[in-house]
């Protein structure tokens, strides 16, 4: 099968290559895909994506114009697809449904703990021979209660490290048919009421693009710690931002990030004009926001890769 894969980075050549096997003709590109790189998969059977790709109804059509039969995506979130473009023009979607859901759970946790040790202050004062540490109190997590808002892999994973930590685990999902011994499902009312920490694993669409909104955060305790790891809609940016500014969030830990298109994935350091909405966040001591990298791991990489190629071998196993 002819395959394109788009907005590569170079981390990700290797595994994709393995996973490949020679067994068929892809080419490796860095370009994102655009209405106006569309053009560069003339000839291929098959595009490789990424959360950071444009994959809107115009696009679809001009890949489908160009003979485009499945479209693959290299995340478990399908957010960034018109599904019903692609379903309207015969083109097949796969997702990556799961891959290494610790990896996803370690980077809340991470942001869970630096945030509340003041990790980043800290090494930015020892960087500077400051070694004083008055301003470096922290709280342990022990005893806290974590509410998770979404059980799927990546939250079972992220509450079994919480509970490793001694804190008390609560969670809300769509699915009331989850069951899990050691965490006790709640009410969305009763998670935010409760929480000391809340960490959202939920997928976007209609139902949960945000979720965290002024209306939410009222319900929450003041100085409550916010982590956000799944999809940046899930959080109402600029309510999150009046709700640092007011007290009510104490913490925020992002992974994603609601505008994050055009603006994760590439250096903007030298940018004369930036996202002044991040840009506040950005500014808050009490904020660590990292780009995108929750699935940047050796062992995330690989298994992405491989199950993206074996979507690839079973298309072409039944359709040929």
């Amino acid at each position: 099968m002819h395959v394109i894969a788009y907005s590569v980075k170079s981390f990700e050549i290797e595994y994709l290559e393995n996973a490949n096997s020679m067994k068929h003709e892809i080419i490796l590109e860095a370009k994102p895909l655009r209405i106006e790189s569309a053009v560069l998969a003339k000839g291929a059977d098959a595009v490789i994506i990424f959360t950071s790709d444009d994959a809107s109804e115009p696009v679809i059509n001009a890949l489908a114009d160009l003979g485009v039969k499945y479209i693959l995506t290299r995340s478990s979130g399908t957010d960034h697809i018109d599904l019903k473009a692609a379903e309207k023009r015969g083109i097949k979607v796969a997702n990556v449904p799961s891959y290494s859901p610790q990896a996803i759970a370690e980077q809340a946790v991470m942001l869970a703990l630096a945030l509340s040790r003041k990790l980043i202050d800290t090494s930015r004062l020892v960087q500077d021979y400051n070694f004083t540490i008055e301003k470096h109190v922290g709280f342990n997590f022990f005893g806290k209660t974590v509410g998770l808002i979404g059980l799927g892999s990546i939250g079972k994973a992220t509450a079994a490290i919480f509970k490793g930590l001694g804190c008390r685990v609560i969670s809300f999902d769509i699915d009331q048919e989850i069951e899990m011994d050691t965490i006790e499902m709640v009410s969305l009312d009763v998670l935010l009421q409760q929480s000391d920490i809340i960490s959202l694993h939920a997928p976007l669409n209609e139902s949960t693009r945000h979720l965290i909104n002024q209306e939410s955060m009222s319900q929450m305790k003041d100085g409550v710690m916010l982590i956000n790891t799944s999809r940046g809609a899930l959080i109402k940016s600029e309510d999150v931002l009046a709700k640092l500014e007011d007290g009510k969030i104490g913490y925020l830990g992002l992974d994603v990030y609601e505008f994050e298109k055009g603006l994760f994935f590439e250096d903007h350091s030298n940018s004369t004009s930036k996202d002044s909405l991040i840009k506040k966040l950005i500014d808050h001591k009490n904020v660590i926001i990292t780009p995108h990298q929750g699935f940047l791991t050796r062992e995330a990489l690989q298994e992405i890769a491989q199950i993206t190629m074996g979507n690839i071998d079973a298309w072409e196993s039944e359709f040929g």
